[in-house]
């Protein structure tokens, strides 16, 4: 998951590109699971905030990368809230980041 550019609103589409997911996906989800609450515009258009998209990256993260079912991810919702998991989250993705340098800096070194 790429970083979250400075914006109030993100569309649907630019939500489901950030994740690398089809819009349906982000739809679905959006029924499956109550933190996710987008605004709607006057068109009817979603309306996601940052605060969705880190809902967004909880759900992918437990869903996506971890293999829950969705009923395991809410589950799991339900007994850690979704901002503990999102500080859980921030140090797992602190830490891949950390790990690709020492591996980058590994190959440097050797050559």
């Amino acid at each position: 998951m790429e970083e979250t550019p400075d914006k109030l609103f993100f569309t649907i589409s630019e939500v489901a590109a950030m994740f690398k997911v089809n819009a349906s996906l982000i739809r679905f989800w959006e029924k499956e699971f109550e933190v996710l609450k987008p605004r709607k515009s006057n068109k009817g258009n979603r309306l996601y905030t940052k605060k969705d998209i880190e809902n967004l990256r909880v759900i992918y993260h437990l869903v996506k990368e971890k293999g829950f079912t969705l009923q395991g991810a809410k589950e799991k919702l339900k007994q850690k809230p979704v901002e503990a998991q999102n500080k859980n989250l921030e140090a797992i993705e602190k830490l891949q980041r950390v790990k690709t340098y020492l591996l980058d800096l590994k190959k440097r070194l050797a050559e």
